[in-house]
């Protein structure tokens, strides 16, 4: 039976990953993932499909087809497949194949609990691949806490927002390389965070 699984692999580090997503790659015929994904399952032999951010499409039309030619493929989802993950392309071009998700764990969930958020009384935005940061203005005053995954830098965004007119002294927060050994959490204000470098694999939280 044609079938694609997607499956998240959790905010970075391999503690991370649930049992049921070892599982569920052990069924692969072939496995889809970026490079940081695939290197956290070493042990797999079979055929890889690795996805780079100029070639997704591409790789995302090839995962269908190999699904509809009889193969199980298993692809990976940094993080959980609904958010900011495979879920909403595969969703679009996989008519007629069945399509199962195993969830994963957000980097947006961990910087929650790495901050003691109840991440239900919070709003959860992803920027990512978007290039507009505009949206995030219509929220981070509605009495909630935000939890981002930034557009560009962590830095950039909180230059963004003063330029906008937030206030500089805005509390924030940044979750630098979650779930690595050398995690950050950044806490101080909107100017000192503008003001400060970050990696690219952070999550911003907006008080």
């Amino acid at each position: 039976m044609s079938k694609i699984y997607l499956v998240g692999t959790g905010p970075g580090s391999a503690d991370y990953i649930t049992a049921l997503a070892f599982k569920t790659v052990e069924l692969a015929d072939v496995l889809v993932g970026s490079r940081r994904a695939l290197q956290l399952f070493p042990d797999y032999q079979g055929p890889i499909l690795e996805l780079r951010a100029r070639n997704m499409d591409e790789m995302m039309a090839k995962t269908v087809e190999l699904a509809r030619e009889g193969n199980t493929v298993v692809v990976l989802s940094t993080g959980d497949p609904g958010f900011s993950g495979v879920l909403k392309p595969i969703k679009r071009l996989a008519a007629e194949v069945e399509v199962e998700v195993v969830p994963g764990i957000s980097s947006l969930q961990l910087c929650a609990a790495r901050l003691l958020i109840p991440w239900d009384e919070a709003n959860l935005l992803t920027l990512h691949g978007k290039g507009n940061s505009e949206p995030l203005l219509e929220v981070i005053d509605n009495g909630r806490t935000t939890i981002v995954l930034p557009d560009f830098r962590a830095h950039e965004l909180a230059q963004f927002l003063m330029d906008k007119g937030v206030y500089p002294e805005r509390q924030v927060a940044v979750g630098e390389r979650l779930s690595y050994p050398d995690e950050k959490i950044f806490q101080g204000t909107l100017e000192q965070a503008a003001r400060t470098e970050f990696s690219y694999l952070c999550v911003m939280v907006i008080y």
